[in-house]
């Protein structure tokens, strides 16, 4: 006889049921709601999902021990997923949101020394142990705001010992916290400053000594690139990215961020790229190669907004078809934030995405991002227990009520880790 965790009687369960494959189109408006709904979960796993008169008589022919929550008058989702973070890193950039809003632009701080290479100073100069310890504040953040499951990037060492250094931490994070973290190499996110005249010399060192030691200790599963002008040119990336792909990594591309027509969505879209990241500057060629691949687009709002510019044309990959995901983009220049709520309430404000695309995008598009679809990103039997309980009647009003984190509860694998806005574990503040 085990136990039970018996979530009942939600205002509205959100199952977002997995289906063939990521939402696309209409698709991503069906979010499979089902009223006073309750989900059972035992060993983690899902075992029952549905209303809450066959949950009492599902529950009547088990004899367990049964922990009992109460969703009444809140909706419960799956547990939040976000695709595309830089999570591990150390050092601060507040001083480049002044240089930004007197006219600088991303790319000429980067060039300045500023930027990346900023964040790759002070990142070389930490050790593991404080990488570690850093990020965990982070992602006790991210837990509060209901993220379960994230994707956390390289690129901040951009050498062959700090690269494998925050790959490192980043495990050690993904074994000691209960989000779920999944890694991605990105040895190429900048070109490093003592490589400044020998940018071919740094893409050779990724591809043939970066890539080869990631790949040997099993710390990354997925390989990501910088395509953008006065980065990675789409050459460098292609060489990067097949490389990658001989090794065994699956592939994502930093695409189509700053400059028009630059091409990087096509390149995702060609190499079968399991995402294609940022593309607020995607072409139309770009976005109807998206669309007739398996390629999901993961859009970053929240960056558009702090870099002040025009956000990503969500609408019309929407409607061309293309799988749409949305992310926090957590990093200490760009996007410095946490909350997958605002980020949601900024899909719709900036993109015009509705309040049901915007969940779709949230939780089992996100799954698609990462690979991780057939274990979570939808409520249904057999996937992680991994919930959230917002204080709200119903999914509407997790978008009508922006900038409010409106979590309540948290459930990782059937555990509890957050209750009432406080995180389980240390009764610590929400944030």
């Amino acid at each position: 006889m085990g136990k039970l965790t018996y979530v009942k009687s939600a205002s509205q369960l959100i199952c977002m049921d997995g289906g063939l494959g990521p939402r696309t189109g209409r698709g991503m408006s069906m979010l499979g709601i089902t009223a006073n709904g309750s989900v059972v979960i035992e060993d983690g796993i899902i075992v029952f999902s549905g209303s809450d008169t066959l949950a009492e008589h599902y529950l009547s022919t088990r004899q367990d021990d049964v922990e009992i929550i109460d969703a009444r008058g809140k909706v419960v989702t799956p547990g939040l997923i976000d695709p595309h973070t830089h999570i591990v890193f150390a050092g601060s950039r507040e001083n480049e949101l002044e240089l930004r809003l007197q006219g600088a632009k991303y790319i000429d701080i980067l060039k300045r020394g500023g930027g990346i290479l900023n964040t790759a100073r002070s990142t070389r100069e930490a050790s593991e142990e404080e990488l570690v310890r850093q990020s965990k504040v982070r992602l006790d953040r991210f837990l509060l705001h209901g993220v379960t499951t994230i994707e956390a990037k390289s690129g901040y060492g951009l050498t062959v010992t700090d690269e494998l250094k925050q790959l490192r931490a980043a495990r050690a994070l993904n074994d000691s916290h209960p989000i779920d973290v999944v890694s991605t190499f990105m040895g190429a996110h900048a070109v490093p400053e003592e490589y400044n005249n020998n940018p071919e010399g740094y893409v050779d060192l990724v591809i043939n000594e970066m890539l080869p030691a990631v790949a040997e200790q099993e710390l990354a599963e997925f390989c990501d690139v910088f395509c953008e002008q006065g980065v990675f040119s789409i050459a460098e990336s292609r060489r990067i990215l097949e490389a990658a792909g001989r090794l065994g990594f699956k592939l994502k591309i930093h695409a189509d961020e700053i400059a028009e027509n630059f091409g990087g969505a096509e390149l995702a879209a060609r190499l079968g790229a399991v995402s294609a990241e940022h593309l607020l500057k995607a072409s139309e060629e770009g976005i109807q190669a998206l669309a007739k691949s398996d390629t999901i687009a993961v859009l970053l709002p929240g960056t558009a907004l702090f870099l002040m510019e025009q956000a990503a044309a969500a609408r019309k990959m929407i409607a061309a078809g293309v799988a749409v995901a949305l992310s926090t983009d957590c990093n200490p220049g760009s996007s410095p934030t946490v909350s997958m709520p605002f980020i949601m309430n900024a899909a719709c404000l900036t993109m015009k995405m509705t309040p049901a695309e915007v969940l779709t995008a949230s939780t089992i598009n996100a799954a698609y991002a990462i690979g991780r679809e057939k274990v979570m990103g939808s409520i249904e039997i057999g996937k992680q227990g991994d919930l959230v309980l917002f204080d709200a009647d119903n999914y509407r009003q997790l978008q009508y009520y922006y900038g409010m984190n409106l979590v309540h509860t948290v459930i990782k694998k059937g555990q509890v880790v957050v209750k009432g806005g406080v995180l389980v574990d240390r009764q610590q503040p929400a944030y």
